[in-house]
């Protein structure tokens, strides 16, 4: 299975507008849609508005209007959750 924002935001029932995975959790395109949501390997960050997305000071927008860059990472982000359970039960069930 090849892992995207849109299959983890289905597998994981999230619900958001506009999902993006980044398996190392520090470089994503920019979010457009929200409530939002950032993966990464082992969790994600919801963002339910822009004014959220915009105002995290994890986030490093540009220069690169397209891009952010998550700092350090983005499990370091106060409301990262976990996945429960792990991603790597799920793919063994598919």
């Amino acid at each position: 299975m090849h892992i995207t924002g849109k299959t983890l935001n289905k597998l994981y029932k999230i619900g958001a507008a506009h999902a993006l995975y980044r398996e190392n959790g520090y470089w994503y395109h920019t979010l457009k849609k929200f409530p939002g949501v950032l993966f990464d390997a082992n969790g994600y960050v919801v963002f339910k508005s822009e004014t959220e997305y915009q105002n995290c000071s994890y986030i490093k927008h540009g220069p690169d209007p397209n891009t952010i860059h998550v700092l350090p990472k983005l499990s370091s982000v106060p409301n990262y959750i976990q996945f429960d359970p792990p991603l790597s039960k799920l793919l063994r069930k598919s």
